[in-house]
Order: C-alpha cells, then sequence, then structure tokens
C-alpha cells in the first residue's frame, strides 16, 4: 500500500475494513469511485494470507475466495488490484471471463489459484467442465450486485451459491441498494453487518452535471466543438447503440479528434487495447455503450460526456461516476434534443435536483428541443396557396377538369354515379390523449426499455459460446417477430 501511496482510507475503506476482518458478513454500498474494491480486496489478502502456502503445487492452492463481477472489464480491474496489493503475498490470483479462449484459464485454474475473479456465466462453464472446484472457498465477494441482477444474472449467481460450502464469509457491494438486492442478501447472508456511506442514487457532489440543449442532428457538430474548444485531452462519451458507438467514433475521427470505441461486438483484446491507448493519453475520446464501460477506472477523468441519455435513469449516475473518483473534481456534459426531455425529467426526478441547462452559442436548437408546432392541415382537395387553378374546358354547358367527369360526379364501381354534388364529410378530431394515458405510455415504454436494456447487458457479458447460440437463425425470426408486436401493442394504448 505504501508503494501505492496510500496513506489514508476512504470512508467505504474505513468503515467497511474492520467488519471484514471480523469475519462477519457485509453488505456494504458506496458510489462507483470511492475505493470499494480496496473496501474488500485489501482485507480479503489479510486473511488470506494468514494462511497461504509457499508450495508450487496446485493441490496445495485451491479456490479459497470468489470474487463475482458482472463484466470482463471490471472482472480485469479487480484482478489487477488483487495482484498490485498482493505483490508481496504467496498467493496466486486467476482470472474467468467470458469472449476469450478457454484455454488459458483452464492452465492458469490448474496451475492453482487461492483468488478467483469470474463473471457467472464462465465461471459455470469452468464447473461443467470440471476445471473448477468450489468446495473450499472461504470468502465470496458479489461486486457490482445490482449490476448483475439488471443484466439477468440472477439465476446463474443462485447456481454458483449452491456449489459453495455453507460455511463462508459472503461480502456484497454494490453501488446502491435496491430492493432486488436486498431481497438477494436476505436469502444466504447471515447476520451481515450494514455499511451505506452515500444516499441513495445520488450522484458525487464533485461532479458538476450540465445540459446542453441542442437539434439531435448536430449533436457531433457540438460534441466535436466542445473538445476542440476545450481543449479536452480525456473525454468518455457514452452512446446508447454499439451501431451509434461505432458511427459516432469514425466521424470524430474524420473530425481530426483520435477517438476508438468500445461495445459488447468488439473482441476483449481489442477492447482492453482501446481502453489502455485511452489511459495512456493515446486517444482523445473513448466511446462506449453502457456495458463496455462497466468497470472501467480511470484516475482524474475529467470529462463524461452522455451524447445519448439512457433509458434507465439509475445508468445516469453510474455513468457520470466514471468520473469525480477518490476526491476528484469532474465534468458530466449532456447533449439534450427534443426527444430527450422525458428521460431528463426522470433523471432529474431519481437525482433530486435540476440540471442546469446551457445552451452553446451557434448551436441553439430549434424545432428539434421545443416543441414544433404542427403545419396547417390542408383541406381534401383544397388547392395549396400560390399553385394555379387547373386550365378547365367547357363540355356540354358544363365545367369539367380536363381528362375529368363532371364536377360533384364520382363513378362508383358498378358504372353507377354516386355521391353526386356532396361534400366529403369531416371526420371529428381524435381526442388527444389525457395526461394519465400519457404517463401510462411512458411507463409503458420505460418497462420496455428497461427489458431490452438488461437483456443487452446479459448477452453482451454472456460467453461466446452463448453469443453463437443465441445467433441462429431460428432465433432471429423469433426476436423479429416479438419487437414488432410489442411496438403495435404500444401504438394501439397510444392511439
Amino acid at each position: 500500500m505504501a508503494e501505492q501511496g496510500y496513506t489514508q482510507p476512504t470512508p467505504i475503506q474505513s468503515q467497511a475494513i474492520p467488519v471484514v476482518l471480523a469475519g462477519r458478513d457485509l453488505l456494504a454500498a458506496a458510489q462507483t469511485g470511492t475505493g470499494k474494491t480496496a473496501g474488500f480486496t485489501l482485507p480479503m489478502l489479510q486473511l488470506l494470507s494468514a494462511k497461504s502456502n509457499a508450495s508450487h503445487s496446485p493441490a496445495r492452492h485451491p479456490v479459497r475466495a470468489l470474487v463475482l463481477v458482472p463484466t470482463r472489464e471490471l472482472a480485469a480491474q479487480v484482478e489487477e488490484s488483487v495482484r498490485t496489493y498482493g505483490r508481496h503475498l504467496r498467493l496466486h490470483a486467476a482470472v474467468v471471463y467470458g469472449g476469450v479462449n478457454i484455454n488459458p484459464q483452464i492452465q492458469a485454474l490448474r496451475r492453482g489459484a487461492d483468488i478467483v475473479v469470474a463473471t457467472p456465466g464462465r465461471l459455470l462453464d469452468h464447473v461443467e467442465q470440471r476445471t473448477i472446484d468450489l468446495r473450499q472457498v472461504e470468502i465470496l465477494v458479489l461486486d457490482e450486485a445490482d449490476r448483475m441482477l439488471d443484466m439477468g444474472f440472477i439465476h446463474d449467481i443462485r447456481r454458483v451459491l449452491a456449489l459453495l460450502p455453507a460455511k463462508r464469509q459472503n461480502l456484497l457491494f454494490s453501488a446502491t441498494f435496491p430492493d432486488e438486492v436486498r431481497k438477494l442478501a436476505s436469502g444466504f447472508m447471515k447476520d451481515a453487518a450494514t455499511v451505506e456511506v452515500a444516499p441513495r442514487n445520488r450522484p458525487i457532489e464533485l461532479i458538476s452535471q450540465v445540459a446542453h440543449p441542442v437539434d439531435k442532428d448536430r449533436k457531433r457538430q457540438l460534441l466535436a466543438h466542445l473538445v476542440k474548444s476545450g481543449n479536452w485531452q480525456q473525454v468518455l462519451v457514452f452512446c446508447r447503440t454499439k451501431h451509434g458507438a461505432n458511427r459516432l467514433a469514425e466521424q470524430l475521427e474524420r473530425d481530426g479528434i483520435e477517438t476508438a470505441a468500445i461495445h459488447g461486438n468488439k473482441s476483449q483484446p481489442q477492447r482492453m487495447k482501446a481502453l489502455q491507448r485511452f489511459k495512456d493519453n493515446e486517444l482523445q475520446v473513448l466511446v462506449a455503450t453502457d456495458i463496455a464501460a462497466r468497470g472501467i477506472d480511470i484516475e482524474s477523468l475529467p470529462h463524461v460526456v452522455n451524447y445519448d441519455l439512457p433509458h434507465v435513469p439509475e445508468d445516469y449516475v453510474h455513468r457520470i461516476g466514471r468520473t469525480g473518483r477518490a476526491g476528484e473534481s469532474g465534468q458530466a456534459v449532456s447533449l439534450v434534443s427534443g426527444e430527450d426531455r422525458g428521460l431528463l425529467k426522470d433523471i432529474e426526478r431519481l437525482i433530486g435536483k435540476k440540471i442546469e441547462q446551457q445552451t452553446v452559442p451557434g448551436f441553439e436548437p430549434g424545432s428539434g428541443y421545443h416543441t414544433a408546432q404542427p403545419e396547417p392541415q390542408q383541406r381534401r382537395g383544397q388547392r395549396p396557396q400560390g399553385q394555379p387553378r387547373r386550365q378547365e374546358k367547357q363540355h356540354g354547358g358544363q365545367r369539367r377538369p380536363e381528362h375529368g367527369r363532371p364536377q360533384g360526379q364520382r363513378q362508383g364501381g358498378n358504372g353507377q354515379r354516386r355521391d353526386q354534388g356532396r361534400r366529403p364529410q369531416r371526420q371529428p378530431a381524435a381526442a388527444l390523449p389525457s395526461e394519465k394515458a400519457q404517463q401510462s405510455l411512458h411507463e409503458q415504454q420505460l418497462e420496455y426499455a428497461r427489458r431490452q436494456m438488461a437483456e443487452e447487458r446479459r448477452r453482451e457479458a454472456a460467453p461466446a459460446e452463448e453469443h453463437r447460440r443465441e445467433a441462429t437463425p431460428s432465433g432471429e425470426r423469433r426476436k423479429e417477430k416479438q419487437i414488432p408486436a410489442l411496438f403495435g401493442l404500444v401504438g394501439k394504448k397510444a392511439a
């Protein structure tokens, strides 16, 4: 710790470490960037080192501590912390996650590992192949538990819990304490101490937050302007989709800004390389989706930009938590177009404060941000203003449009005239949906977005084998049928 320059513990560390050293179960919540990883890594190493084994025999190094995390990046980060803090200890560590070749992980486990950091899906792959034995685990850590539940890992977690010995110490660390996390904890933790050092779902106060209203089709230009005019050197930009992240990265590159994108479709080596270049200041901008950004820990990251606001308000808190870490100040910028106004209100309601809005000169929003006035409806058959009349010819003493039948007559399917002399009847205007109906529709759309995000998180964090299974033609056809059907249902309710 002295080599790392640590002198004072953070609040979560000062409260959590004594509880862990006492051998008690712990339920701890703190905002991201406040030192949660060291809060469980340091006391875990202290406890395990008391019975460490200097032997190189794999049999002398069974898995004694298991750390479960939601994503590959976070797994790599936690394992790096274990190696850094335990550099002078006789403990072996291994990291296990999907998206990469499983064979090197198998070799590492066969050499013996006291501590294993893993994502749930790939860990269960090793269990099925009998390349890992969890029967001697003494300490279980669930890190970012709220994210694992959001990503649909609850069943995998329960399968892992069933493989562990009944007598063990359980540590659950999370950015927030939603009811689902508390329910999960109550099922396997005994007499757990609770530590909560930050308000529920509140962003760190050191982060300045600002929203720039802008038309949707000018967001990229505004982002490039902010980066260049402000001489921003490290900017983490969040996009909602993988395709959007790729497209934005390519456009910023064309604008002369060194940029890379990371998301679930990128291979793990590509993601790690881009992240390392960003940390080494070789990249000015890193564009990421929410999943790929899990576990990104960059010291003194100055700027986070929400290019697309998240559909789930809690994700906003996690995004901006990438800056303002460990007491450092930071800035969170959101680019808000007209379609984002509802999402911005949801975020403000969650964090309990208004986000200041500043219009950037030259990028004032037009109809994209303010409600546009509808164009006046043209009546059926009405001549648009300024359009000359069609030439008419006299036919049998009666005015008749050229190449047409006499006015006021319509020809039926059996050759008989109908609706002669009648004007089309005006249909009554459809009643606008009530405020309650609009709110209900918004809640349905938000719930649908949450389900879609959870599914995307689960698939991106799953091992490569699961990706291939889901990519079958039958699976694609099934998804194509489900999504339009759901949108059709929402459309009917809106009408």
